[in-house]
C-alpha cells in the first residue's frame, strides 16, 4: 500500500514499529482506567475470557512478518471461533492462545471470502459470548483484541456509523464504523457493548500514511456474522441468496438526484421478476434500510436467510411504491 496517501487496509501486525510506544499498556491498565465505571470493567473482564488470539503457522515462503498474529471469538458452544479469514487464510496449521495463557490447536472448518469470515473448532470448550444486534449510532462499544500481538488489550469509544456496505474491504459488507482504538493484530477480536455483549467482528482499519488506528474502524454487524457462523458450522459454506437483478450506482459522479441502486437487468424468473421489478427502478429502500448505492441492497440481502422476505421500496419514475421478494431456499 503506498502510504503517502489515504488508504485501506486490514488490521496486520507491525510490531517492530510500534512497540515501544504501546509496550507499557495491559488489560489491567486500561480496565482500572480513570473514568471507566466498575460495572463496565466487570462486564469486560467477562468478555475478555470469550477472546483469543490467534497463532497461525505460516508455510516458509509465506511468513508474514507484519501480521503473524491475530484475534478470534469464541461462539456457539464454546467448541468455536469466530475470525477474520485474512488472518488464517494461507496457515498450514493454527493454534490459539486463551487468556489465560493455554495454548490449544484449532482446526478451520468454514471459510467464506465473500465477507472474510472463518470458523475455527477447538476440542476442549471456552466461555463463549452470544451474538446480539442491539447496538445504535453513538452507542458505547469497546473492542477486545490482541492488538499488536502483545496480548489482549481493551479500546473503548462510540459506533461511528451502522449499515456500511461499498466500503471496499469485502464483496458483502455490512459495517459497524467505531472510533474505539483499533489496530494491527485485532482482526476477528470483538466489539462488544459496554456491557460486554458480542456486536461485532473486527475487520479493518482506514489508515493514513502510517499502520497506525486514525479512528475509522470497521466491524462485521452481529447479524451478518452470525448468519455466516451459522452456515459454516452447519455446511462448511454459506450458500448467499440471488435476487436476480443487477443493479448499478444511480447518479453518477456531479449529478443531482435521488440516491439509489438502479435497475440494469432483471432475470426472467427470479424472485426480483417475481415481484415485478423492472429495468429502469430506482431501489431506495430495503427492510427499512435506506438504500443509496448498490452494495447496500447486496447487504441487506445477505442478512436475510431463506425462505424469507425482502420489502423493497423503488422509485418508478416520480412514482414511488413498494413490492416483496420472496426468497426460496
Amino acid at each position: 500500500m503506498n502510504k503517502n496517501r489515504v488508504g485501506i487496509r486490514r488490521i496486520g501486525l507491525s510490531l517492530a514499529r510500534f512497540s515501544g510506544i504501546i509496550a507499557g499498556l495491559t488489560l489491567l491498565a486500561l480496565l482500572y482506567a480513570p473514568g471507566l465505571a466498575p460495572a463496565r470493567g466487570a462486564g469486560l473482564t467477562t468478555s475478555v475470557q470469550s477472546v483469543v488470539s490467534i497463532l497461525p503457522e505460516w508455510p516458509p515462503d509465506a511468513t508474514r512478518n507484519e501480521e503473524p498474529e491475530g484475534s478470534g471469538v469464541v461462539v456457539l458452544d464454546g467448541h468455536y471461533i469466530v475470525t477474520a479469514l485474512h488472518v488464517v487464510q494461507s496457515a498450514l496449521s493454527v493454534n490459539v492462545r486463551t487468556s489465560t495463557g493455554l495454548i490449544v490447536e484449532a482446526e478451520i472448518i468454514g471459510r467464506d471470502q465473500a465477507t472474510d469470515l472463518a470458523l475455527l473448532k477447538i476440542d476442549n470448550a471456552l466461555a463463549p459470548l452470544p451474538f446480539t444486534d442491539n447496538v445504535g449510532l453513538g452507542d458505547d462499544v469497546c473492542t477486545i483484541g490482541n492488538a499488536f500481538g502483545l496480548g489482549l488489550s481493551v479500546t473503548c469509544g462510540i459506533v461511528s456509523g451502522i449499515n456500511r456496505a461499498g466500503v471496499g474491504f469485502n464483496p458483502i459488507e455490512d459495517f459497524i464504523q467505531t472510533d474505539a482504538a483499533v489496530n494491527p493484530g485485532a482482526s476477528g477480536g470483538a466489539l462488544v457493548t459496554a456491557d460486554g455483549q458480542l456486536v461485532g467482528i473486527l475487520s479493518a482499519i482506514f489508515t493514513k500514511q502510517s499502520d497506525a488506528n486514525i479512528g475509522v474502524n470497521f466491524a462485521v454487524s452481529a447479524q451478518l456474522a452470525a448468519r455466516v457462523v451459522s452456515e459454516l458450522h452447519s455446511s462448511g459454506r454459506v450458500k448467499w441468496t440471488a435476487s436476480g437483478l443487477r443493479l448499478v450506482q444511480n447518479l453518477e459522479p456531479g449529478e443531482t438526484g435521488q440516491l439509489g441502486a438502479r435497475v440494469a437487468r432483471v432475470r426472467v424468473g427470479s424472485p426480483a421478476d417475481d415481484a415485478g421489478i423492472e429495468v429502469e427502478d430506482v431501489i431506495i429502500q430495503a427492510n427499512q434500510r435506506r438504500i443509496r448505492k448498490p452494495a447496500d441492497f447486496v447487504s441487506a440481502l445477505a442478512l436475510l436467510i431463506p425462505p424469507a422476505e425482502l420489502s423493497v421500496g423503488i422509485m418508478r419514475g416520480t412514482e414511488q411504491m413498494t413490492t416483496v421478494i420472496g426468497l426460496l431456499p
